[in-house]
């Protein structure tokens, strides 16, 4: 397919009105943050990320353009969908694990016991190709720099890291989604067991908007057909 389809473009437009409208604070906010752990800032590069600006200072941007505005309205709605301060800006509700030949959904629910979901076992089979969608949802103020991380264990040795760059998204009502690129589960018998994981969907700012922990199973046949 040539060219950027809608979805794409309106998120990079959406990034690049991000930055436009915080380059001017850019150098002279220079708070400093938590990061979510060392695990996940190892490979940081000095990066600064632009001041956060409130969704209504963006709205505010050049009122009087017309064009301008309606496609922040597309973009950004018309205003945060929570106004409780006390409900988190980004929130987490889902991950599935997308296989068609799996015989049924592969899904995790982020809004309940994430101490009863580090204990589940998930089954996938060998060499099966897979994706990993994430559901979530933006309340008040656009979020810049959106990404998951996702480090893997075997018996205690981590066996690999992966950072997916999520991107920049405003408020509204329905959650948003994000899917990986299509990757292939490992294949033989030395690499079939329990592998643990520990994601984290942080951002720019290395806020830790949600960190859980979960296992999966590489098996020979998916547990149904066993």
């Amino acid at each position: 397919m040539l060219g950027l389809d809608v979805c794409e473009f309106g998120g990079q437009f959406l990034e690049l009105l991000w930055l436009t409208v915080c380059y001017r604070g850019l150098m002279a906010d220079k708070e400093s943050t938590v990061p979510v752990g060392e695990e996940v800032d190892e490979t940081d590069l000095n990066y600064k990320p632009p001041a956060q600006k409130s969704l209504q200072e963006i709205q505010e941007l050049d009122k009087d353009d017309e064009s301008l505005n309606k496609y922040k309205q597309t973009l950004l709605g018309s205003g945060p969908v929570v106004s409780d301060p006390t409900v988190p800006n980004v929130q987490v509700t889902r991950l599935t694990l997308i296989c068609d030949q799996a015989p049924g959904p592969i899904t995790m629910d982020l809004t309940g016991d994430l101490d009863a979901l580090k204990k589940q076992n998930f089954t996938m089979k060998e060499g099966v190709d897979y994706r990993v969608k994430i559901h979530f949802k933006v309340n008040r103020d656009i979020v810049s720099g959106l990404k998951y991380v996702h480090l893997t264990y075997r018996k205690g040795i981590r066996m690999d890291k992966a950072v997916y760059m999520v991107g920049s998204y405003g408020p509204r009502v329905e959650e948003h989604e994000f899917i990986t690129p299509v990757e292939e589960a490992p294949k033989g018998m030395i690499v079939r067991g329990t592998y643990h994981i520990k994601s984290y969907f942080t951002d720019d700012d290395k806020t830790d908007h949600l960190s859980w922990e979960w296992n999966l199973q590489i098996k020979k046949d998916w547990d149904s057909a066993e």
